[in-house]
């Protein structure tokens, strides 16, 4: 029976380390680029758009502006023209004109389309990979799918840490400093927080 919880315990363990390797790697690697984000050198792409809407949309423009509604030619036309996506309800209306912001995992993007004449502005801007990677460890405008992502790696990660805490409390008679050490993990960051974080 022993045996059989043990073989239990490893077979948890290392299931759990499976699915949760990549996503620790990932975050173990965006905690230190966060740490030292004012030391990493950063240079933004950033990309403008100017256009005007053709004369047939121009016409729809009073009664969308009526409604507050992104009607789906217009909408279409926007995202095909600029080559973003974005979901209708991200348009602010007012009395002159349109704004949709579009925020993303490492960078930005937004527009203003002047209800009067027409006219479209588009900016877009890319912080890099770095950037990218950051914001996912941060959950910043990624979406419910990563949301749920890191919620079920971190339930995962629970699993995995505690499979391996009942594996040294199994183990810890054979191996006299698993507790010294164990403890020295918990203490490290216990006494840092109290003492050296003001």
């Amino acid at each position: 029976m022993k045996h059989l919880a043990i073989g239990t315990l490893r077979q948890w363990h290392w299931i759990s380390s499976a699915l949760c390797l990549a996503g620790m790697l990932l975050f173990a690697v965006t905690g230190i680029t966060l740490n030292h984000a004012g030391d990493i050198e950063a240079r933004p792409q950033v990309r403008s758009v100017e256009l005007q809407l053709p004369e047939e949309l121009l016409e729809t423009l009073p009664a969308a502006v009526e409604q507050q509604v992104l009607a789906d030619p217009l909408h279409h036309w926007l995202q095909d023209s600029l080559g973003v996506r974005f979901a209708t309800q991200a348009a602010e209306w007012s009395d002159s004109e349109l704004y949709v912001g579009m925020p993303r995992p490492g960078g930005d993007a937004w527009l203003t389309l002047d209800l009067e004449s027409g006219e479209l502005f588009f900016e877009t801007t890319d912080r890099g990979w770095i950037a990218y990677a950051n914001d996912l460890h941060k959950g910043r405008h990624s979406g419910t799918a990563w949301s749920w992502f890191i919620d079920v790696f971190a339930a995962v990660c629970v699993v995995f840490a505690l499979t391996g805490l009942l594996l040294l409390m199994r183990q810890a008679r054979s191996r006299p400093a698993t507790w010294p050490v164990t403890g020295l993990g918990l203490l490290i960051p216990l006494l840092i927080a109290l003492l050296l974080i003001h």
